[in-house]
C-alpha cells in the first residue's frame, strides 16, 4: 500500500556523524521508532500524520553505528494500536531490543502475554492533543492494573503546561511510570522557572517516576548551532537534563527519538545526539547508570545479577 508523506514531513538524516563520545559497553538507546514500512506494515486510518519509511534494518544500522548495543522501540502514534511493526522489531532483533506498546481496553490477556514473550514491557499513554485523540482516563487506569502484573510499566508523553489537571490521574497509577522528554520544559522559562520546578517536585513526591533526559533538539529554542565553539550544540537544554540526572541518577533514561516524527524546523544529526550525553552526564558514574545501569534494570531484569 502506498502512503504519501504529510507536507513538509522531513525526512531523518541518512548521514549521522560519529560521536566523538564513545558510549560505554552495553549502552541502551532507550527511545527510538519504526515506521511501517507502509507496504509492509500500514499507517493506522486514524493517525493524524503520515512519516517516512523507517525500518528495524535501518535503525539496527543506526545503532551499530553509533555504538549503542540494545534499543527499546516505542509504539508510534502513525500506527495506533496495531504494534505489529515494533513487534517486528523487537522479534527480529535477537533479544536486542525490547518494546513499548499503545493498547486498547479491548486487547485481551493472551495478546498482552503473547507482546510480553515478544519483548514488550510497557504501554504508552499520550496526552500531546495535536498527536492522538484523547482516551478517557477510566479506560487508561484500567489498562494500567492489567500490565501491572506482567510488571509492566506506564510510559507517559505530556506537555509541561498540562501537568497540573494530569497530576492526580499519573499519581494514582499503580506502575514505574516513565516520562517523556522530562515533561517536554519550555527551557525558554528557565531552569528554576514554575513548570519545570512543578516536574522536578513531581519526581521527588513520586518516587515510582522516572524521566528520559532526551530529545534536546525539541526542547531548544537556540537550536543545534554551538556558540564560538565554546557550548554545545543545544545548550540551552544542557542545565535541565543535567538537573534531573543529577537529582535522580537512578531513575533515567536516554534514547535518540530516532527517526524524529514531527519535527518541522531542522533534522538533528544523531551522531552530534550522541555527543550531548556527557554533557548532561557528566562522570562516568552517572552515564553508567543513564545508558546502562537504569535501562537493563528496567528493560532486562532478567540479565542483572541477583543480589545476595
Amino acid at each position: 500500500m502506498a502512503f504519501d508523506k504529510t507536507p513538509g514531513w522531513l525526512d531523518w538524516y541518512s548521514g549521522p556523524s560519529k560521536p566523538q563520545f564513545k558510549l560505554p559497553p552495553n549502552a541502551v538507546d532507550a527511545h527510538c521508532h519504526v515506521f511501517g514500512p507502509g507496504a509492509e506494515f500500514p499507517f493506522a486510518a486514524e493517525r493524524k500524520y503520515t512519516p517516512c519509511d523507517a525500518s528495524k534494518a535501518q535503525l539496527y544500522a543506526l545503532r551499530d553505528h553509533l555504538g549503542f548495543a540494545r534499543n527499546v522501540v516505542v509504539q508510534a502514534t502513525c500506527h495506533g494500536a496495531d504494534n505489529r511493526a515494533m513487534l517486528d522489531a523487537c522479534t527480529s532483533s535477537g533479544g536486542r531490543a525490547r518494546g513499548v506498546a499503545t493498547v486498547k481496553r479491548s486487547v485481551s490477556d493472551a495478546e498482552l502475554r503473547s507482546m510480553h514473550a515478544a519483548g514488550v514491557r510497557g504501554v504508552r499513554f499520550n496526552f500531546v492533543k495535536r498527536l492522538v485523540d484523547f482516551t478517557p482516563k477510566d479506560e487508561l487506569l484500567e489498562i494500567a492494573s492489567r500490565i501491572h502484573s506482567l510488571g509492566w510499566h506506564v510510559v507517559i508523553y505530556f506537555e509541561a503546561v498540562d501537568l497540573p489537571e494530569l497530576w492526580d490521574f499519573f499519581s494514582a497509577l499503580p506502575n514505574t511510570i516513565v516520562v517523556d522528554h522530562m515533561g517536554r520544559p519550555d527551557v525558554s522559562q528557565g531552569l528554576n522557572g514554575p513548570e519545570f520546578e512543578l516536574f522536578v517536585q513531581f519526581m521527588r513526591q513520586h518516587p515510582n517516576v522516572w524521566s528520559k533526559v532526551s530529545c534536546p533538539e525539541r526542547l531548544s529554542v537556540r537550536g543545534p548551532k554551538a556558540l564560538n565553539g565554546q557550548q554545545s550544540a543545544y545548550a540551552d537544554v544542557v542545565p535541565f537534563a543535567r538537573r534531573i540526572v543529577q537529582t535522580f541518577p537512578d531513575r533515567v533514561l536516554w534514547g535518540t527519538d530516532w527517526p524524529h516524527p514531527n519535527l518541522k524546523d531542522h533534522m538533528p544529526d544523531d551522531g552530534l545526539l550522541v555527543d550531548f550525553i556527557p554533557q548532561i552526564a557528566p562522570t562516568a558514574g552517572l552515564r553508567q547508570k543513564l545508558l546502562v545501569d537504569n535501562p537493563m534494570r528496567l528493560y532486562w531484569p532478567e540479565l542483572q545479577p541477583e543480589s545476595t
